[in-house]
């Protein structure tokens, strides 16, 4: 059982945007319309005609449409939107919002200067007949679609008072053959950026809270070391830690001053608690089984992680204080890869039950019974939060094949939010 479990578990910048350039007057920017912490009945409905170039005819806003539709899916991947469908209306920003049961109409204009892309961007609160939130950004054409993520944010800030989630980023490893690299991405799939090289296996990226650095383990060299690349265009790659054995998968505390990873230097798959820079400050598990895939609390108080110390992987607490330790799942053949949430007392992690791989979530501080959120006949692992605690990122398998999905954090709105060639897996979102 050990030998299986192992060989599983251990295998932009804007620089030329204006952004917030002006902000248009009269706007209500403090009131709060939606509570996304309450399951919602009924979601907000929004229009997104087609943007506007006051300089080039009808027949010339093949981009002006595909702006749109950029802008209508980063809404609607946050799960508490609909999009009303242009052909409703075709397109027309002056249509009649009320008449369609629009919520809000999403109003924009754009203007093309020597490669360059310049958005004036409104959100219309149809019932109060006002302009409730206005920016203009310039940037150049390259940029648009970091630009419009920027906007989608801040529509759903001005919405619920949470900043939205489209400016993030996911990590994730892509297989073809029998070579795994990490990748990035937006929300979307519309950009893509191979981080690494190796022509070989790397696993279990992480990003660094507060900093443009991610951190993997790759076999390149022979042994499974463990990486830092540094994401913004002056890239460099470092070792952190390259001892004999297992450099595993750190959690990072979420000031990211420190590190929890598994290494085997001693025989046993022990958590060590190190610096940022790799150096060891103490042993946090002594040869009890394996353990593995450590997630820290957002207070930095307490941790949970992965141990088969009573035959079987399953969750294990431990107070960060005392570092007194204690089981918290009983239920399912095996409980592993869990992931706190950044914005509550909640893990989710993946359970095998009847043979097959569930998502689960619990309290880990209150001894709270576990709640399934996937069901379908389908291995679901490798979950991680959004940065808002919405919503769960995960690998689920089609077919022969392993591929990103994404669910609220209640199990609705389950989907595959892109599609690449080959298999992806080990997703983790940018905090």
């Amino acid at each position: 059982m050990q030998k299986s479990y192992v060989a599983k578990h251990f295998t932009i910048s804007l620089f030329a945007v204006l952004f917030l350039f002006s902000c248009l007057p009269s706007f209500a920017a403090d009131r709060v319309y939606l509570d996304i912490t309450t399951t919602e009945t009924r979601k907000i409905k929004i229009a997104v005609p087609w943007f506007q170039n006051k300089n080039l005819g009808v027949k010339k806003q093949r981009l002006g449409r595909d702006l749109a539709d950029t802008l209508a899916k980063a809404l609607k991947f946050h799960g508490i939107i609909s999009i009303i469908p242009t052909s409703k209306y075709g397109g027309a920003q002056n249509a009649n919002w009320s008449n369609l049961g629009a919520d809000y109409a999403v109003l924009c204009n754009y203007a093309l200067t020597s490669g360059a892309i310049k958005f004036e961007m409104r959100l219309y609160d149809v019932a109060g007949k006002e302009v409730i939130m206005g920016k203009i950004f310039s940037g150049s054409m390259q940029q648009k679609n970091k630009i419009l993520f920027k906007f989608c944010d801040s529509v759903i800030e001005s919405l619920t008072g949470v900043p939205g989630i489209a400016a993030s980023r996911i990590a994730f490893v892509n297989r073809n053959k029998r070579i795994k690299e990490v990748y990035i991405t937006d929300i979307l799939g519309r950009t893509f950026r191979q981080v690494t090289r190796h022509k070989n296996l790397t696993v279990s990226p992480r990003f660094v809270p507060k900093s443009h650095l991610l951190t993997y383990s790759s076999y390149h060299t022979g042994n499974q070391n463990l990486y830092i690349t540094d994401l913004r265009q002056s890239k460099t790659t470092k070792a952190l830690s390259r001892r004999k054995g297992l450099n595993l998968a750190p959690a990072w505390s979420p000031d990211g001053k420190y590190m929890i990873l598994t290494l085997s230097k001693n025989g046993s798959p022990d958590l060590y608690l190190t610096d940022s820079k790799g150096k060891i400050i103490e042993q946090l598990t002594r040869r009890a089984g394996i353990n593995v895939s450590p997630t820290w609390s957002p207070d930095g108080k307490y941790i949970v992680f992965v141990s088969d110390r009573s035959g079987k992987p399953q969750l294990y607490f431990m107070d960060f204080t005392t570092r007194k330790v204690r089981r918290l799942t009983f239920e399912g053949t095996e409980n592993a890869e869990p992931s706190w949430s950044p914005t509550e007392d909640r893990i989710v992690y993946s359970s095998l039950r009847n043979g097959v791989y569930q998502l689960f979530t619990l309290n880990p501080l209150k001894n709270s019974l576990p709640i399934q959120i996937t069901k379908d006949l389908s291995h679901h692992e490798s979950p991680s939060w959004s940065p808002d605690g919405q919503q769960i990122i995960f690998t689920k398998r089609d077919g022969k094949k392993t591929h990103i999905y994404c669910i609220m954090k209640n199990g609705s709105y389950q989907r595959k939010i892109f599609s690449l060639s080959g298999s992806q897996t080990y997703p983790r979102w940018s905090r």
